[in-house]
């Protein structure tokens, strides 16, 4: 049996990457499932070794739950690939398995779309939403980023690499991932941008996390985000 309609007739499917997540993916599940949006909740495991595998095997014949396994570790972006390719909700977000973002914004998220408004949301954690007070270096490259990648696609967000983002299906049918790791999030954007998409952005919560806490994004992603951004922003215009 699945969820409820978000409204005007459109079905939620949300994608829930999985590596090593054990400690918040329990909770996080349970925060996605008490949303009255969701229709399906799709959960990838990218081949934890901390017993995520563990717990979402426990999961299967769950109501509105299925579970997908990669049996090599391939990354955030192999992992979204898997769960745009079995959803088959109208529309589609992405949610991360820890805590740092709250299921309790899903309706600023879908509401853009919903009101007809628009064809992509961006959640941004720039736009005064509450968040958690970390690093300062991160949120220097988060805006550098953006603004490297605005420039590239001509267009003007405030948080280019956001976990939140929620796509009509008619939209991702159109799009190829080939990123396999964290360089889908500028993908995304810039195949959005060039799919001429109407996209939104809405303030979200960010409860982030420390590294002793379990966050996984360093300088060598933020370098690697570089070289992303320039090949699907100049190299790759097909």
């Amino acid at each position: 049996m699945q969820g409820s309609d978000t409204g005007p007739g459109l079905r939620l499917s949300v994608v829930i990457p999985v590596y090593n997540e054990v400690k918040t993916l329990e909770a996080v599940l349970d925060k996605v499932l008490a949303r009255p949006e969701t229709w399906e909740v799709i959960l990838v495991d990218d081949a934890s070794r901390d017993g995520s595998r563990d717990y979402l095997r426990t999961l299967e014949g769950t109501d509105r739950v299925r579970v997908l396994f990669h049996e090599k570790n391939r990354g955030k972006g192999a992992a979204l690939r898997t769960g745009f390719a079995a959803a088959v909700g109208d529309l589609v977000l992405i949610q991360d398995a820890d805590l740092e973002y709250d299921p309790e914004d899903y309706p600023h998220l879908l509401a853009p779309i919903l009101s007809g408004k628009a064809d992509v949301v961006f959640g941004s954690r720039f736009l005064g939403g509450p968040h958690r007070v970390l690093y300062f270096w991160h949120s220097v490259a988060n805006r550098v980023l953006t603004l490297f990648s605005n420039m590239l696609n001509d267009i003007n967000l405030s948080d280019m690499e956001v976990c939140y983002k929620v796509f009509r299906r008619e939209i991702l049918e159109k799009i190829a991932i080939e990123s396999d790791r964290f360089g889908v999030e500028p993908e995304l954007t810039a195949k959005v941008a060039r799919l001429g998409a109407r996209i939104y952005e809405v303030p979200v919560s960010y409860y982030g996390r420390t590294y002793e806490e379990g966050k996984k994004i360093g300088w060598r992603d933020g370098l690697a985000a570089f070289w992303w951004i320039a090949r699907f922003g100049i190299f790759h215009r097909g």
